[in-house]
Formats: structure tokens, C-alpha cells, sequence
């Protein structure tokens, strides 16, 4: 058990040499780009892509030589337009793995889950918007000069975002239903 014991401590104390010096486990930053959405119901309209935005600070914890690492931002995010427009804060936390080419650029895959806050309380006869959605991120992107960051998102959502109900009813139809706002986002990224 002993040699284990020093075995493993020899180890990291080789892994820790191997990690150049001005190499940082935590960063912190500034994540922003557009999101371009649709939303789809059920039974009832569909919406066509719409553009949006999203800016907030963002950390990102990575452990070198790995490449393995966990991001997170609290971002003000903006989906949709006219009466499907969707405002309030969006968490993103996304497991992140970096492929490093060199010590200047790098790709990376992330994935995790994504929180979404509604501010906007869109309430028509009939419409009402999800004040808390939860949904999936799957993103990909490049690492350039070990400061910036450019990535591409798909957010699926595991909810609805909308609910459409009552407006035919009355006449018998079927109209209305439960929707979703599927979300592409692209996104610009500085670390300091």
C-alpha cells in the first residue's frame, strides 16, 4: 500500500512539471453571440427562424494535459420576436473536452444541460409562456491563442417552452397545443 502511495505521488508530481507554469486551471471571461430559434407546436403555428442574442461572464475550469473540464456562464439571453419573444437569464453548465493542436489553437466537444429563466410573461387569451425551461446543449468549437473561443450550440429542449390552448375550441377545433423553442446559438468567447 505503501508503494501505491508513492507511486501515485510521483505521478502527480510528474504531471504537475509536465503543466507549464502560466497554465490556469480556472478562467474567467466573457461569452456572448446570436441565437437563432423556432419554435414548433404541436397543433397550431409554426414560427420561422428568428434571431436573438445572448452576452454574460462565463468560467471555465479545465484540467491540463487531460484536456477534460467543466464551463458554466449566467448569461442575459434573448429568443425569438412579437409575441413569441422570450427574455430572462440562461445558465448553460457543459462538460468540455479540448483536443489541443499546438499550443495556440485547440478543439473541443461540450455537452450538458441548460437552464433557462423567462422574464417576459407573455399571457394572451390562451398563450402562456414556461417560466423555467430545461433542455440539452450540444456544441462543438476552437480554442485560438489560448484566449478566445468560437463555438457553435444546439439547445434541445426536454420541456415546453409555450402552451397554445383554447383559442378553437369553442368552433371544435383542434387548435392549440404545447411548443417548443429549439435553439441554435453561436458564440464568441474571451478569457482572461
Amino acid at each position: 500500500m505503501k508503494k501505491f502511495f508513492g507511486v501515485f505521488l510521483v505521478a502527480i508530481c510528474c504531471l504537475a512539471m509536465a503543466t507549464p507554469a502560466q497554465a490556469q486551471l480556472l478562467k474567467w471571461g466573457l461569452k456572448g453571440g446570436l441565437s437563432m430559434s423556432k419554435l414548433d407546436f404541436k397543433n397550431g403555428p409554426t414560427s420561422d427562424n428568428t434571431t436573438g442574442f445572448f452576452i454574460g461572464p462565463m468560467a471555465e475550469f479545465t484540467v491540463p494535459v487531460i484536456g477534460l473540464g467543466i464551463d458554466g456562464a449566467l448569461m442575459y439571453s434573448q429568443r425569438g420576436e412579437d409575441e413569441w419573444k422570450q427574455q430572462g437569464i440562461e445558465i448553460p453548465v457543459n462538460l468540455k473536452y479540448t483536443i489541443g493542436l499546438g499550443s495556440m489553437l485547440g478543439v473541443y466537444v461540450a455537452a450538458g444541460p441548460d437552464f433557462f429563466f423567462n422574464f417576459k410573461d407573455t399571457k394572451w387569451e390562451g398563450f402562456d409562456t414556461k417560466a423555467t425551461q430545461v433542455g440539452l446543449n450540444i456544441g462543438a468549437g476552437v480554442k485560438l491563442i489560448q484566449h478566445l473561443q468560437i463555438g457553435v450550440n444546439y439547445q434541445i429542449p426536454l420541456g415546453d417552452s409555450f402552451s397554445w390552448k383554447g383559442v378553437g375550441e369553442a368552433l371544435g377545433d383542434e387548435i392549440g397545443g404545447n411548443g417548443k423553442t429549439k435553439t441554435w446559438q453561436i458564440s464568441l468567447a474571451y478569457l482572461f
